[in-house]
């Protein structure tokens, strides 16, 4: 059980890092519309989100894919693989939610 304190550790800093990152102040543009400066910071918000459950899903797959694997449970070790897939999923639409934004932030200039 020595392990235990690190792991909520680790968590408490990984939480404390997505906190950061999803509040993190956004470069000013004053030139362009406003209306597509606020769907570039929309679709920007909306990105970094998926990209943090896609994340979160993808380690708590891999955890549980581990376990079933572990105990010789296929079904959990299935559902583990299975949460991968959806999580790499959500982070590719965050990174293509980023790649919008930051185009419509271009175009905008």
């Amino acid at each position: 059980m020595k392990a235990l304190p690190w792991i909520v550790v680790g968590v408490g800093i990984g939480a404390a890092l997505a906190y950061l990152i999803v509040n993190a102040p956004e470069p000013a543009y004053s030139t362009g519309d406003p209306d597509a400066e606020r769907f570039a910071r929309k679709a920007s918000a909306w990105g970094t989100e998926q990209r943090l459950k896609g994340k979160g899903g993808d380690l708590l797959g891999k955890a549980k894919q581990g376990f079933g694997e572990a105990v010789g449970d296929e079904d959990t070790a299935d559902k583990g693989a299975v949460d991968q897939v959806v999580g790499a999923v959500k982070d590719t639409a965050g990174k293509t939610a980023h790649a919008v934004s930051d185009t419509v932030r271009e175009y905008n200039r």
